[in-house]
């Protein structure tokens, strides 16, 4: 288990002292993936770089597996790094070296003897989907590549812990999900627990258990992956959740509702939330059988997959002459198993 307690860290300049972490309380399972989100100078590589003892706490404790990293030293501190892996946004691979031969290199550094290396080394290029490629130098492989030769190599000393520093964010859409489902297959296959630092909620989304938002050196909101875009309490967390899960850009959504309410002030725009089984659920043509005289448009909807299953939206207007219909069609919604949130006109 990963333990961040009362977790502070400033650094000295010429204007003063920075704060780039404040007060960081925060818990890591074992055998989980955890993502921790946010936008360029949120503090996030201090947190990472706090894990592997290259920075260390100013004030509060970092412990893992019930060692205090901030107290290790020398021998120590370099013992408990090789328990932990790391995976570089833009790879940091040895361009002179071949596949074979950058995945080999920390079991070189550890003395490792040379038939066990190379059994070894075979094995993790198999396990990232490089087999074949072992001759192949950097210069000859595609950016998806590149890191997959990365994580082999992050796992060469059995890590217990892999760390993934913003690791796909060079990387094109599909090759970003490959590398996504590779850690995923790694993490059920190994059991290691993952530490993923992302400004893209579409990394969080995918492959995370358990996510914290940070802004500005502080966690401000944290919980599972699903109860935090179900159901997202700070505005920072919205943004990042809107970005992720509308089709549209949310500002098209907003002023397409605005212009709706407007136009139609004696109608309802209801936003629908549904997760897992729900997503089945044959909503919309439900209300128009049951209620013939109301008139139901579709606005925006969407759907993604989690850990946990499927999570989508959509934004329906319900209009009638009758508004005791319009409001019949909101009370039996809320009996079907979706939530549901009345979108209000703004003053």
């Amino acid at each position: 288990m990963i333990e961040f307690k009362d977790v502070s860290k400033t650094f000295d300049v010429k204007e003063g002292q920075v704060a780039a972490v404040r007060d960081v309380n925060l818990t890591i399972p074992d055998g989980k993936i955890y993502g921790i989100v946010g936008y360029s100078g949120a503090g996030k590589s201090t947190i990472i770089r706090m894990l592997n003892g290259l920075e260390f706490p100013t004030t509060g404790s970092v412990t893992i597996n019930n060692t205090e990293i901030s107290k290790l030293k020398g021998k120590a501190l370099r013992e408990q790094r090789l328990k932990i892996g790391m995976i570089f946004q833009h790879f940091n691979l040895l361009w002179s070296r071949t596949v074979f031969e950058n995945v080999a290199f920390p079991l070189e550094i550890a003395k490792v003897p040379k038939a066990q290396r190379k059994e070894k080394v075979l094995r993790l290029i198999e396990l990232v989907g490089l087999k074949g490629r072992e001759n192949a130098y950097p210069s000859e492989l595609s950016g998806g590549q590149k890191q997959r030769v990365g994580i082999a190599r992050s796992l060469a000393n059995d890590p217990e812990i892999l760390l993934s520093d913003e690791a796909t964010s060079a990387l094109d859409p599909q090759t970003t999900d490959e590398v996504l489902d590779l850690l995923l297959d790694i993490n059920k296959k190994l059991g290691l627990t993952v530490v993923v630092i992302t400004h893209e909620m579409h990394v969080i989304r995918k492959i995370c258990d358990q996510v914290a938002v940070l802004d500005a050196g502080e966690i401000v909101e944290q919980g599972p992956v699903l109860d935090v875009f179900k159901h997202p309490k700070q505005a920072i967390t919205k943004r990042f959740v809107n970005q992720e899960t509308s089709t549209s850009s949310q500002d098209d959504t907003t002023l397409a509702v605005s212009e709706l309410l407007k136009k139609y002030p004696n109608g309802l725009i209801i936003k629908l939330g549904f997760h897992g089984d729900q997503a089945q659920l044959p909503i919309v043509s439900s209300v128009i059988r049951k209620f013939p005289d109301v008139d139901l448009s579709i606005i925006e909807g969407n759907i993604h997959q989690t850990t946990e299953g499927a999570l989508g939206s959509l934004y329906i207007q319900v209009i009638s002459d009758n508004q005791d219909s319009v409001k019949e069609v909101l009370s039996y919604l809320n009996t079907m198993r979706v939530e549901t949130e009345v979108i209000e006109r703004e003053q």
